[in-house]
């Protein structure tokens, strides 16, 4: 299982994550940098990466497109690095269960 980190999320999360979600990327490692969400939501869906973002614009894609990819929305507000990192790790067996579920589109984790 490999999450794309959205812009609006830190890079650290990637190495922060490493131990369990290996092989993951943000959108500045794979020269995403301030792309548009279509290109964000191709690049995942090309690689079968699952979207990890607080973009509510991305859960609407999902909700309207369905998957893939899958989506992870973060909704925690305004918060740092180290809540984030908690949040996914708290969840860690929810979004395992979310990723092999051939139905479901997006998870929202607050």
């Amino acid at each position: 299982m490999r999450l794309l980190f959205d812009e609006n999320l830190s890079h650290q999360l990637v190495h922060l994550l490493a131990d369990i979600f290996p092989q993951s990327v943000h959108v500045r490692d794979v020269g995403l940098k301030s792309a548009e969400d279509p290109v964000v939501w191709q690049y995942a869906k090309e690689n079968r990466l699952i979207i990890v973002s607080k973009d509510s614009d991305l859960h609407q894609r999902s909700f309207v497109l369905g998957h893939p990819p899958k989506l992870v929305w973060v909704r925690l507000g305004n918060c740092s690095t180290t809540e984030v990192e908690r949040l996914l790790r708290r969840h860690f067996s929810a979004i395992t269960i979310f990723h092999e579920d051939v139905e479901a589109s997006f998870l929202a984790l607050s």
